[in-house]
């Protein structure tokens, strides 16, 4: 019963992912990619949640923490770009 929840949440993850790539790639604006991003890495990271709980191994739980904390310093990097022109001040 789990294995087959936890296969129909992956799904449902796996197409998010790629609606959120399609925003990505065909976003009207530059604060939409951003965001479209941002809601990429989230997916990314509960997929790999997922599938960890999938194959029972604990080295994707580190893979997700991974993403997201590079996920959350692109999101930032991003943003103060599109604010002020600049990284690092």
């Amino acid at each position: 019963m789990l294995t087959t929840a936890v296969g129909i949440a992956m799904f449902m993850f796996a197409v998010a992912i790629a609606l959120n790539m399609r925003r990505l790639v065909i976003g009207p604006s530059l604060p939409d990619r951003i965001v479209a991003l941002d809601t990429m890495y989230i997916n990314t990271i509960a997929l790999l949640v997922l599938f960890g709980i999938y194959q029972g191994s604990m080295l994707y739980f580190e893979a997700a923490l991974l993403i997201a904390i590079m996920g959350f310093i692109g999101t930032v990097a991003l943003s103060k770009y599109l604010l002020r022109g600049d990284i690092i001040e």
